[in-house]
């Protein structure tokens, strides 16, 4: 897995093995999806709309917005509601935006679609009172000042109009030039008076933006995205994706030999053959709670290792077991003694053993078995010994475990003969019970 790509079958694999991990894993993003729907989920929500009259640009639209939101409108949609909250309270709840037609669209959030729609409604209510409010506190100011200005351009236009009639008067004779005068004059005189008499058609007020409410807001039939549902669903399937990532993740970082050729190369000897130990409770991890956990979500069983066929029934796998100890030997014939190597901490590779010697017993070579100490590897001396056989279950290992073994069995004077892998397989019930004959061979071993 170190090396390999991730491919669509190594998912699958995941899936097949570890699927009550990953539908605990789903389930408990469902529970904490739903808490957070309790936290995150907007309820019900509903719009009402204000028609802004006349043709206001992209700016004052902006402003629009700005004010149905501000303060001063939230302070009196929470007093005139007296639902026990105040105005800033009720900033979450509410927002404002341009819609196309001069319409500032209200956005109101509720717990329930009564509220949602009473709070849209009332929002856009304080909003037409206070814009109206507005407007009429700048036109009592403005509106003084326009006299004056309008007072002022009427003056200008009837000294401009009295310097005209003095020139028309000044022009001497009857001439083409002073008829072509005149004629420009009384142009200029004409269309000032015009321009007079639109500027008294005008509203002494000027344009100013006027809000109506159109209509109350929509009752909401169903709450609004995201729900509850939304909220338990992506919850469960989040976590159910983090559950497959994290064994890919795992699988990547573990540096534990699993390929049989790789155990065989760290050992430093050939690789002998591969044997299936059924897996049984006393190879669960340790702990009650430990154990009980593995054996509800079947985390005592590694996803990762390669899949061996298991043997139909016992005497099958003596049969393999003796197959792998026919192996042993070299050109000048079969060995008398091999001393047998396992970890202490491993307790499939020492099931394995106990086979192994099982199905040696009474046969050459002898088969000494010897537990050693991962942690600090001794390969006890055996002057008759012809060299060890190190037999490992699949993943349990990393390459410096196996070579700190291997340089144990060379201070020992021993040899590699060769490497064993144990894999694990799912047990088989036979009749007579769960016991097997390698249950004695460990017993009394160095």
């Amino acid at each position: 897995m170190n090396d390999d790509t991730v491919r669509l079958s190594m998912i699958g694999r995941i899936v097949r093995r570890r699927w009550r991990v990953l539908a605990a894993l789903a389930v408990l993003g469902a529970l904490v999806g739903a808490g957070a729907s309790l936290l995150f989920s907007p309820g019900y929500k509903t719009a009402s709309h204000v028609l802004l009259q006349g043709a206001p640009d992209s700016s004052e639209l902006m402003t629009e917005t700005q004010i149905a939101t501000s303060s001063v409108v939230l302070d009196r949609t929470a007093q005139a509601l007296a639902w026990g909250v105040s105005g800033p309270e009720l900033r979450d709840s509410v927002s404002a935006a341009a819609a196309d037609g001069n319409i500032v669209e209200i956005t109101a959030e509720a717990e329930t679609p009564e509220n949602a729609q009473l709070l849209a409604d009332q929002v856009a209510k304080e909003y037409v009172n206070y814009s109206a409010q507005l407007i009429g506190s700048s036109a009592d100011a403005a509106s003084q000042i326009r006299q004056e200005q309008e007072d002022a351009l009427r003056r200008q236009v009837q000294e401009t109009n009295d310097r005209i009639t003095d020139l028309s008067r000044r022009v001497p004779g009857v001439t083409v030039e002073s008829v072509e005068v005149r004629t420009q004059l009384e142009t200029l005189r004409t269309a000032l008076t015009e321009a007079m008499a639109k500027l008294d058609q005008l509203d002494g007020n000027g344009r100013q933006a006027q809000t109506v409410v159109m209509g109350s807001a929509e009752l909401p039939a169903s709450p609004a995205p995201p729900t509850m549902i939304h909220f338990v669903a992506g919850g469960a399937l989040v976590f159910f994706l983090l559950g497959v990532l994290g064994h890919l993740v795992g699988a990547r970082t573990d540096r534990r030999l699993r390929d049989e050729a790789e155990i065989a190369a760290a050992v430093g000897g050939p690789l002998l053959g591969s044997v299936d130990v059924p897996v049984t409770p006393d190879h669960a991890p340790a702990g009650p709670g430990a154990r009980w956990w593995a054996r509800l979500l079947k985390t005592d069983e590694p996803w990762n290792l390669p899949e061996l066929n298991a043997s139909a029934d016992a005497a099958s796998r003596e049969i393999r077991y003796r197959r792998v100890l026919s192996r042993l030997g070299d050109g000048s014939g079969v060995f008398s003694r091999v001393l047998v190597l396992a970890a202490q901490d491993d307790p499939v590779a020492r099931t394995a053993v106990a086979q192994l010697a099982a199905a040696g017993r009474g046969e050459r070579p002898e088969l000494r078995v010897a537990l050693i100490d991962p942690e600090r590897p001794t390969v006890p001396d055996d002057r008759e010994a012809a060299g060890v056989l190190v037999v490992v279950s699949s993943g349990t290992r990393t390459g410096w475990d196996l070579v700190a073994i291997t340089e144990a069995a060379a201070d020992g004077g021993q040899r590699v003969l060769g490497a064993v892998v144990a894999q694990r397989t799912a047990a088989v019930p036979e009749p007579g019970g769960t016991h097997t004959a390698g249950d004695e061979a460990l017993a009394g071993s160095a």
